[in-house]
C-alpha cells in the first residue's frame, strides 16, 4: 500500500474482550460463511488518514462513543501489542481533481476523507469545504490549498439532525463551471444534500462523491441493511 490509498476506506476486524492473538489469527483466516454468527469478528468501516510506508504506520482517527461501540470502546483501551485485524484498504473516492471549483463536506465520521481529500488537492484549486464536528477541540488542521475557504460549524449532538450544512449550501453564491464534491455524513443529512446538488443545481452524477456514512439510531451493520434496501428499490 502507498500514500495514494489516503482516504480510501477499508474494514476493521474486531477482536472480542479477551480473546487471544493466537485465537483470534484462526478465527480471521476462515471464511465467514463456515462460522457461527458469535464466532464471526464485528466489522467496521474507517478510512485511512494517513499511511507511512517507511515505518508501515497506518492513522484511523476513531470518533469516541465511549464503551458502548465496539470499535470505539477497542479503541479507548488499546494499548501498545493490541491487535486487529484490516481488509482493504480500497480506492480513494476521488482519483482525480479537474474541477474549476471544488465542495468538501463533512461531519465527524467523515473528516478522515474529507481532510485526505483536501490534501490531495491541486495547491491551486478553489472551493469550500464545509465541517461540522461536535467541540471546538475537533477542529484540525490541514495542509490545505491557499484558495480552498474552510468553514467549520459545531453541532454538539450528533443524535438530533443537523441542517447547518444544507442552509450553507442554499445561502452561498454559486460558482461557475465544473464542480466537483467529496460530501460524506448523516444519511438523513446526505439524502437532502444530494437532492439539492442534482435536482436544483444540475451536478452531473460524475462530478459528485455523496455518501451516507451513518443514520442516526443505526449501527453500522442495521444501516447496511438499510441503504442495500434502499439500492434495491432504486434498482
Amino acid at each position: 500500500m502507498d500514500a495514494s490509498r489516503q482516504g480510501a476506506h477499508c474494514k476493521l476486524l474486531l477482536p472480542q474482550p479477551e480473546m487471544s492473538q493466537e485465537v483470534f489469527r484462526q478465527i480471521i483466516s476462515v471464511r465467514p460463511s463456515e462460522l457461527s454468527t458469535e464466532q464471526r469478528p464485528v466489522r467496521r468501516t474507517y478510512t485511512v488518514r494517513n499511511f507511512r510506508k517507511k515505518t508501515m504506520e497506518m492513522d484511523i482517527d476513531f470518533v469516541d462513543h465511549g464503551d458502548e461501540g465496539p470499535a470505539s470502546s477497542w479503541a479507548r483501551h488499546a494499548t501498545p501489542g493490541s491487535f486487529i485485524g484490516l481488509l482493504g484498504p480500497a480506492l480513494p473516492k476521488i482519483k482525480e481533481f479537474y474541477a474549476d471549483w471544488y465542495l468538501v463536506a463533512a461531519d465527524m465520521s467523515a473528516l478522515p476523507l474529507a481532510a485526505a481529500t483536501i490534501e490531495a488537492m491541486p495547491k491551486d484549486a478553489k472551493g469550500v469545504a464545509i465541517l461540522e464536528i461536535t467541540t471546538v477541540a475537533d477542529k484540525q488542521s490541514f495542509d490545505a490549498p491557499a484558495s480552498l475557504e474552510i468553514n467549520w460549524m459545531l453541532h454538539s449532538d450528533s443524535h438530533e439532525p443537523s441542517t447547518a450544512q444544507l442552509s450553507f449550501l442554499k445561502e452561498m453564491d454559486w460558482p461557475k463551471g465544473i464542480v466537483q464534491t467529496c460530501i460524506a455524513g448523516e444519511s438523513g443529512l446526505i439524502k437532502q444534500v444530494r437532492h439539492y446538488l442534482t435536482t436544483e443545481k444540475d451536478l452531473p452524477k460524475k462530478d459528485t462523491y455523496i455518501s451516507g456514512y451513518w443514520k442516526i439510531g443505526l449501527v453500522e451493520d442495521e444501516h447496511r441493511t438499510l441503504k442495500n434496501n434502499e439500492s434495491k428499490l432504486a434498482g
